[in-house]
C-alpha cells in the first residue's frame, strides 16, 4: 500500500474520529454497553420470535425482528437527541408528567381504553397503538423524586418534607400494583435506594419502607393480580412452574457454550421466549459464557451510572442518574433471578434485550437522561 493510500486512509479515520467526538458526547463505556445490547437484541429477537413468527408473522419471519428494530432504532434516536439536553430541564418537566400519570393509570379501568392480555390490563389503546402508562409513570416519578430530594440537600428534614415525598410513592406505587405488582415493588425499591442516597434521615427511611410496602399490598389486595401472585409464589416452591421448568431446560441445553446462534430448541416451548424467558434463550444459545456476558454488561451499566453521582455539580444529577440506573439494571437482574430459578415469575422483560414497544422507548429515554448527566453539565437551576 502506498503512503498516499495509507495518508487517505488515516485522514478519513481521524474525520470519522472528530464527528463521533463531536456528535456522541457523555460516558463513552455507557454508549457502548448501549450500543452492544441493541446488537444483541437483533440477534435475541430473531432467534427467540421464530416460532411466534410462523403463527402471528403473517407469513414473514423477519415480521417482529423489523418490529423490534424499528422501536430499538427509535429508541437510539431518542438516547442521542436527549443526551445532548441539559439534565436540568428535566426536573420541571417531571412535575408536570407526574401529574399526567395518575389519570394515565386509571384510563386503564376504562371500558374499551385499557387492554387486557394474560389476566392484566396495563396497556392503553389510543388509536394508533398500545402505550403501557406504567413505564411514564416510573420514570416520571423517579424524575421528580430526584428532584424534591435535590431541593432539602443540607436541610432540616420534618413530617411534611417527608409527606410531600411519600404521597407521589403511595399514589403510584399503589396505582400500578393493580395491574403489576413487580414493576410497584420494584420501582418502591428504587424510590427507596434513591432516599438512602438522597441522604434522608434513617427514621423517614423506615417510615418509607413501611409506607411503600402499606402501598403495594393495598393495590395487590384490590387490584387484578392478588390470585396470580400467590400462584405464581406457590409453583415456585413446589417447582411447578411451566414455563420456568421449560427455562430450565433452555440454560441446561446451553451448557459452557451453547448450541449456537438461531439454534434454540426450547423457543418451541416457552411462550415469553422474547420477553421474559430472553435470558434462558440467551443461555441456551450463546452458553454460560454468553449469560456471564450480558451480567457484566448490565453491571457495567450499574457502576457507570451510579458513579455520576461524583460527576456531577448539583445534586439533582446524581440522585437522577442513580434512581434511573437502579431501576433499569434492577429490573434486568429481577429478569435473570427468574430465568435461573431464584425468583418466582414476574413478567417482566430484559431491559433492551427483550422484545418490546413502549418498554424500548422509555428505557432509552431514561439511558438518554443517564448520559445527560455523564455529560457533566452544571446545573445552574441549584437543583
Amino acid at each position: 500500500m502506498s503512503s498516499t493510500s495509507t495518508n487517505a486512509i488515516l485522514s478519513r479515520w481521524d474525520f470519522i474520529k472528530e464527528w463521533l467526538r463531536e456528535t456522541i458526547k457523555g460516558d463513552i463505556v455507557i454508549w457502548t454497553v448501549v450500543a452492544v445490547l441493541a446488537l444483541c437484541s437483533m440477534l435475541v429477537v430473531y432467534s427467540a420470535t421464530g416460532t411466534l413468527a410462523y403463527m402471528k408473522g403473517n407469513g414473514y419471519p423477519e415480521f417482529f425482528l423489523f418490529k423490534h428494530g424499528v422501536f430499538t432504532v427509535v429508541g437510539l434516536v431518542l438516547i442521542w437527541f436527549l443526551h445532548r439536553v441539559n439534565y436540568t430541564y428535566f426536573a420541571g418537566v417531571s412535575r408536570i408528567a407526574l401529574f399526567f400519570s395518575i389519570p394515565l393509570l386509571l384510563m386503564l379501568k376504562i371500558p374499551g381504553l385499557g387492554v387486557t392480555e394474560g389476566g392484566a390490563t396495563r396497556w392503553l389503546d389510543l388509536g394508533l397503538g398500545r402505550f403501557q402508562p406504567s413505564d411514564f409513570a416510573r420514570l416520571a416519578l423517579i424524575t421528580n423524586l430526584a428532584a424534591m430530594l435535590a431541593k432539602r440537600q443540607n436541610r432540616e428534614y420534618n413530617n411534611q418534607i417527608f409527606f410531600q415525598m411519600a404521597i407521589w410513592i403511595v399514589a403510584i406505587c399503589s396505582l400500578l400494583a393493580l395491574s403489576s405488582f413487580s414493576t410497584a415493588i420494584l420501582l418502591g425499591i428504587s424510590c427507596f435506594f434513591m432516599l438512602y442516597v438522597g441522604l434522608v434521615p434513617p427514621k423517614y427511611l423506615v417510615y418509607i419502607l413501611v409506607v411503600i410496602c402499606l402501598a403495594g399490598s393495598l393495590g395487590l389486595m384490590l387490584g387484578q393480580r392478588k390470585d396470580t401472585v400467590n400462584g405464581r409464589i406457590e409453583r415456585f416452591w413446589t417447582g411447578n412452574e411451566y414455563q420456568a421448568r421449560q427455562g430450565f431446560v433452555a440454560i441446561a441445553n446451553g451448557g459452557t457454550f451453547g448450541k449456537g446462534v438461531g439454534k434454540s430448541h426450547q423457543r418451541n416451548y416457552l411462550t415469553q421466549a422474547y420477553s421474559d424467558f430472553a435470558y434462558s434463550i440467551i443461555i441456551e444459545e450463546y452458553g454460560l459464557i454468553g449469560g456471564v456476558f450480558v451480567l457484566i454488561l448490565y453491571l457495567i451499566l450499574l457502576v457507570r451510572g451510579v458513579q455520576n453521582i461524583q460527576q456531577t455539580t448539583r445534586p439533582f444529577g446524581g440522585l437522577l442518574s442513580v434512581g434511573l440506573t437502579l431501576s433499569i439494571v434492577l429490573q434486568a437482574f429481577i429478569n435473570m433471578c427468574v430465568n435461573v430459578g431464584l425468583f418466582p415469575v414476574t413478567g417482566q422483560p430484559l431491559p433492551l434485550l427483550s422484545m418490546g414497544g413502549t418498554s424500548v422507548i422509555f428505557t432509552c429515554i431514561g439511558l438518554g437522561i443517564i448520559l445527560s448527566v455523564s455529560r457533566g453539565e452544571v446545573d445552574e437551576s441549584n437543583l
